[in-house]
């Protein structure tokens, strides 16, 4: 496995490398990325072969999209591909009133909710403006899910589908996006948009990793039969399958319990008797499935990228994969790497 492969996403026609470059960091989550740091980090993405960028209005609140069309703007455009979201708007504000938090020092504008069908088509006019990018290759509807509305999701949902899904698909049918789809932290939210609408595009935070694949059950094969792939992001669940069942670990953003700080141990114990390092085997599993076409990576620094290429491209011995299996720690029918 290779961190450059090319492999088809969606229906359109597009080819995306097998990880990606995940554009959040670069928004300034939780601190402050450098300039200099975030067009190395971008360059050093390029380099190594990977072509699939994702980014959001979100992100920074138009600053990760302002950083990534500066980086990607004088690259050959037929050479990468692109993917951001709709579902917030952002509107120009002083900086003192904008609450940017997760994110530090954004761009100054204020973000608000947006679902509906003139509120998507805005919000892909706006992205390529912050681009500066001649197209959106990829468009998702951002975070109509019970992480971010609570009680509200079905309102937010049903929305969405009606709203911006009708737009996309507008979008699509005009040749503007190649691919469409829904981006959140849910699965069983990425399997309900499929139901609903002519999706052929998800991203997944968190939800298919080492530790979940609840998504077996029914979105990833229902993904396989409509020929939808998926962009799977949080394959370290926020961070315990990076830095392994230490004090102070993280899952799902928070503390990990005891069961998964449990789970986790038992997992490095195989990963240690194999000469296998746990993130590298948390990486190559999220790509071994046939309807995930790409992992993606965000990262704070030119050395994690780095770090996270070479685990993809580690090798891993199969008796390793059968042994998970084996002891309970992974489901029997989930695809792992070829040896």
């Amino acid at each position: 496995m290779h961190p450059s492969d090319m492999r088809a996403f969606g229906q359109g026609g597009l080819q995306v490398s097998a990880v990606s470059f995940g554009a959040a960091p670069i928004g300034n989550f939780l601190r402050e990325i450098d300039e200099e740091t975030s067009a190395a980090m971008i360059d050093c993405a390029w380099d190594a072969g990977l072509r699939l960028f994702d980014t959001s209005p979100l992100y920074g609140h138009g600053l990760s999209e302002l950083r990534l069309g500066h980086a990607l703007r004088h690259r050959p455009r037929d050479e990468f591909v692109l993917a951001t979201k709709v579902g917030r708007l952002l509107e120009p504000a002083p900086r003192g009133s904008i609450d940017f938090a997760p994110w530090v020092k954004g761009a100054p504008f204020r973000l608000r909710y947006d679902y509906s069908y003139d509120g998507a088509l805005r919000s892909i006019e706006d992205s390529l403006q912050r681009t500066g990018l001649e197209r959106i290759d990829i468009a998702f509807i951002h975070d109509c899910d019970r992480y971010n509305h609570g009680t509200a999701m079905p309102e937010v949902f049903r929305a969405a589908m009606d709203g911006a899904g009708r737009a996309l698909e507008r979008l699509r049918d005009e040749g503007v996006v190649t691919s469409i789809g829904v981006g959140v932290n849910e699965w069983d939210v990425c399997h309900m948009a499929l139901q609903e609408r002519d999706f052929d595009a998800f991203l997944l935070a968190g939800r298919y990793t080492l530790l979940e694949q609840d998504a077996l059950e029914s979105f990833l094969p229902l993904c396989e039969a409509r020929g939808a792939s998926v962009l799977v992001g949080g394959g370290f669940n926020s961070g315990i399958l990076a830095t392994g069942a230490v004090p102070g670990a993280k899952y799902n953003y928070q503390p990990a319990p005891p069961d998964v700080m449990a789970k986790v141990a038992e997992i490095e114990k195989l990963c240690a008797a194999h000469g296998v390092a746990l993130p590298a085997a948390a990486l190559q599993f999220v790509l071994a499935h046939p309807a995930i076409a790409s992992f993606c990576a965000g990262t704070r620094t030119v050395e994690q990228l780095r770090q996270n290429l070479a685990w993809v491209a580690a090798p891993i011995p199969a008796d390793f994969w059968a042994e998970l299996k084996a002891r309970g720690l992974l489901r029997n029918d989930a695809p792992v790497p070829a040896a």
